[in-house]
């Protein structure tokens, strides 16, 4: 019996001594971590989830977008296509003579894909200041004004008539209201830079 527990007990050591060697060595991969600045003035494609209408929805009425390209940083993927989008409406102006009812879109949040999320300053970009709609309506009367070549253009004996100009009245016609389709695409711009930091998932 002592004979079996000597020759055991050496083989145990060893043999332990073989597994934390092999411990010591072993290289445990952490995740991957970045961090990247997408810069004040970046444009984002998006894609619109729902109707948004200045005749049914209210102000702060939330509104959601989709990316629809992968954005980079140098060599790095920031933001992958999927990207949710949220935000609410900022401001409305109704319609009125003369002008199309306007709004403000505000995008105040991104969630990635696997659901990590983050606080931004953004916008729905035109080029009106990101005012969506807010155009000139078509004039209510249109006037016509005959011009003459010369004095005598117009009498019975010259067949050649004046020449007719027509112009846009002194009034205009009611504005109409504004909307977003759903399935439409945009441009979100960012107002200040969005630092991302956050650990890549496959």
């Amino acid at each position: 019996m002592k004979r079996l527990l000597a020759v055991i007990v050496p083989l145990f050591l060893f043999t332990n001594a073989g597994y934390c060697e092999v411990f010591e060595n072993l290289e445990i991969e952490t995740p991957k971590i970045y961090e990247a600045t997408l810069a004040q003035g970046s444009f984002i494609p998006a894609l619109n989830l729902q109707e948004i209408s200045t005749e049914i929805c209210p102000l702060g009425y939330k509104v959601q977008f989709e990316g629809t390209d992968d954005l980079y940083v140098s060599d790095t993927k920031i933001l992958p296509r999927g990207t949710i989008f949220t935000g609410y409406i900022e401001k409305i102006h109704e319609p009125v003579v003369g002008t199309n009812a306007s709004m403000k879109i505000k995008v105040s949040k991104l969630i990635l894909p696997d659901g990590w999320e983050k606080e931004i300053d953004g916008n729905i970009y035109t080029s009106n200041d990101n005012l969506i709609g807010g155009e000139m309506t078509e004039p209510a009367t249109w006037v016509k004004i005959p011009h003459y070549q010369s004095k005598f253009q117009g009498i019975s004996w010259n067949h050649r008539g004046p020449t007719i100009q027509v112009r846009p009245g002194g009034t205009r016609s009611m504005g109409k209201h504004t909307k977003i389709v759903s399935g439409e695409r945009l441009i979100i711009i960012i107002n200040s830079p969005i630092v991302i930091d956050h650990i890549l998932s496959d």
